[in-house]
């Protein structure tokens, strides 16, 4: 033990570096500069200039097959190299099972890529399938150390710490396991570690502020990390369709927050997905890499594709899955997704819809809620499976 004398002389000593750093800090501010609040300082005339010449409406492709093929090809192009497919099929192995209330749960390894094998999650229903399907997409959160089992109870294999940052990351959900709760009503559930969550995540552990750094370095190699969660969610899809309990022709996907995203990005992509329903991700570039509201986050690696704002805003590449039934749920009480842009982002979709004649199909709401995934949300994206799947 230290004296207390001494002790507070190395208090003052680290209270002093501490002010010498934040002085420094101040004293190394620049008066002029180009970027100020993670945004460049023309963020407004970057934005003027994004005019979207691809987008259904801008184009000047007037047939919507065309149109569907040449857009989801242009967002194929922004995601850069895709990672190559494995020599052997998937090569799916059980790692481990448990019988639960009404279903078997599994922890499958699946090699989705010559590159790499992914740990997932599979939730089967008792009795007689082929059974309708749902790619569960797991959420972001700046929460790297779980994946899939943000979405699907940990199986009884997995470490303590595991099972016990899962309980709590159930808040989020209502303290309900969103997996569990669409197997128990009869639903194949897949769920997988997107790259940089969970098993896929740093030896060194999970740390959000190397996500950027590690994406970047990704790029070096002309690939894009946003790009390959996205190849392995359509990978993913597949192997769930290729599966003897799954009904290829009823498979669909949803998810929350990051979740939300890669989910109708998925239903965009794959000719596989039947129906799509995203809880609180859906937005306008106009409004989310603006200066017009206090947040300390934009957008981010994780959906970032090189260029794509060019072509295609987010509502465009969401309805490039027209004509299909999709539901968006938005909170407007949401800090992450202006009420503003969520609206324009709506009104988009409807318009491309509408112009198909299909706009039952879409189904776009804004709840009183924050960002978050209620047993409510839940609930209704179970009422909208049983009515499209």
């Amino acid at each position: 033990m230290y004296p207390t004398r001494h002790l507070s002389k190395a208090r003052l000593a680290v209270a002093g570096i501490l002010l010498l750093c934040s002085l420094r800090a101040v004293a190394q501010q620049r008066e002029k500069y180009e970027f100020m609040r993670n945004l460049p300082v023309y963020a407004d005339s970057l934005i003027a200039d994004l005019t979207y010449p691809l987008a259904w409406g801008h184009s000047e492709l007037s047939d919507f097959d065309a149109w569907r093929q040449a857009a989801r090809q242009k967002v194929f192009d922004c995601m850069l190299t895709p990672p190559p497919p494995p020599a052997k099929g998937f090569e799916a192995k059980i790692l481990f099972e448990e019988q639960r209330e009404g279903y078997k749960a599994r922890k499958i390894e699946i090699r989705l890529s010559r590159y790499y094998t992914v740990p997932a999650y599979v939730l089967i229903p008792d009795g007689k399938g082929p059974f309708p399907a749902v790619n569960l997409l797991h959420d972001h959160g700046a929460h790297l150390f779980i994946g899939k089992e943000k979405v699907i109870r940990p199986l009884a294999c997995e470490d303590s710490l595991v099972i016990k940052d899962a309980e709590e990351w159930l808040s989020g959900y209502g303290g309900q396991f969103f997996g569990d709760y669409l197997a128990q009503h009869g639903y194949v559930v897949f769920a997988a570690d997107a790259p940089m969550w969970g098993e896929r995540g740093q030896k060194e552990g999970p740390r959000r502020d190397r996500y950027d750094m590690i994406a970047g370095n990704m790029m070096m190699y002309g690939i894009d990390l946003s790009a390959y969660m996205t190849y392995d969610d359509l990978s993913g899809t597949e192997y769930l369709a290729s599966m003897p309990e799954v009904d290829a022709s009823r498979i669909g996907c949803a998810g929350w927050s990051m979740g939300a995203y890669r989910a109708w990005m998925l239903a965009a992509l794959s000719d596989r997905i039947k129906a799509s329903a995203s809880i609180c991700w859906m937005v306008t570039s106009d409004e989310q890499l603006s200066f017009k509201y206090s947040r300390t986050e934009n957008g981010g690696f994780a959906n970032c594709y090189p260029g794509l704002r060019r072509w295609l805003d987010y509502p465009h590449v969401a309805s490039i899955a027209c004509p299909k039934a999709m539901l968006f749920i938005n909170g407007s009480q949401d800090k992450l997704f202006p009420v503003a842009g969520v609206q324009k982002a709506f009104d988009i979709m409807h318009a491309v819809w509408q112009s198909q004649g299909a706009d039952d199909k879409l189904e776009t709401e804004l709840w009183d809620i924050p960002h978050s995934c209620p047993v409510e949300a839940q609930q209704r994206v179970l009422a909208f499976f049983a009515k499209h799947l």
